[in-house]
């Protein structure tokens, strides 16, 4: 498989100025990873962990301070390379409102099309194209300000998808919204990449997102301290806890019943899996 993102060594420090001095924190600190083409990620971590500091670096939001950060073999510190750099990677951000900018869903959706200089018979295909893909053909013509919260996340994935990208990053795409909001978003998401193989990196704190990824990246002060599937993640409860985060629901109940000396898998994900140790 093709890697898409590559990194060696990549660190990466704010810097902030008051009266007397420079003050620099490091929020990303060595860090080494690899992600191939078609890949469903979530990165996992507490507040100021460095989860959407990383995130930023994918689509050169941000650029290292140290060491490298390859997206398809393009160095994100070559300015050269910025806008195709964007091009194959998108990013939905948290809140949807920040990134729709027209009165009317489709011209919302044809926007970003519109910037790369895209045909304007091409333009009309992405645009059906990237709605479907959704869900939300039928709002084509629909105020974005008439829609849901996930409906309106729904339109922002869709104006990523327009502009045809390898990638799409979700940094907390799901934080505003109800259940039923969170649900159509990474349902959409989920047929997104196991449909048409768009890679994902989700950066998420709700567990249960997170175990519908093929893979778990947790970080921890700025460091990758745990990377593996979420079977494998989820089953160190105890080290999680350390961490400042959560498992799931069903995986913490299991925990505890095996700690009552009732036996369990260490790696129930689901209340599905749950329910079958308890089938007469």
């Amino acid at each position: 498989m093709e890697i898409i993102f590559n990194t060696e060594s990549l660190s990466f420090e704010y810097i902030s100025h008051d009266e007397k001095k420079e003050q620099k924190t490091l929020a990303l600190n060595d860090i080494n990873v690899s992600i191939t083409q078609g890949e469903f990620v979530s990165i996992l971590g507490h507040n100021g962990s460095g989860k959407s500091t990383l995130a930023r670096h994918l689509n050169a939001l941000l650029l290292p301070t140290a060491g490298t950060l390859w997206v398809k073999g393009m160095d994100t510190k070559n300015a050269q390379n910025t806008w195709q750099i964007r091009q194959t990677s998108g990013m939905v951000f948290q809140n949807p409102d920040n990134q729709l900018v027209a009165t009317i869903v489709e011209e919302d959706v044809a926007f970003g099309p519109e910037n790369l200089g895209v045909p304007s018979a091409e333009i009309r295909q992405r645009v059906d194209w990237a709605l479907s893909s959704v869900g939300m053909s039928k709002y084509a013509d629909v105020g974005p300000h008439q829609l849901s919260g996930g409906q309106k996340q729904r339109i922002a994935i869709a104006g990523v998808l327009a502009m045809r990208p390898d990638c799409i990053i979700l940094d907390e795409p799901t934080a505003m919204l109800d259940p039923r909001g969170r649900k159509e978003v990474m349902q959409t998401v989920l047929e997104l990449n196991r449909n048409q193989g768009i890679t994902v990196i989700l950066i998420t704190h709700f567990m249960e997102e997170a175990v519908l990824t093929d893979r778990v990246i947790v970080m921890d002060a700025g460091l990758v301290v745990m990377d593996d599937t979420p079977r494998n993640i989820f089953k160190e409860v105890d080290r999680m806890k350390k961490l400042g985060l959560d498992v799931p629901a069903v995986t913490a109940l299991a925990h505890q019943l095996r700690n009552n000396n009732i036996e369990l898998p260490d790696d129930i994900l689901t209340i599905e899996e749950f329910i079958t140790y308890f089938k007469p």
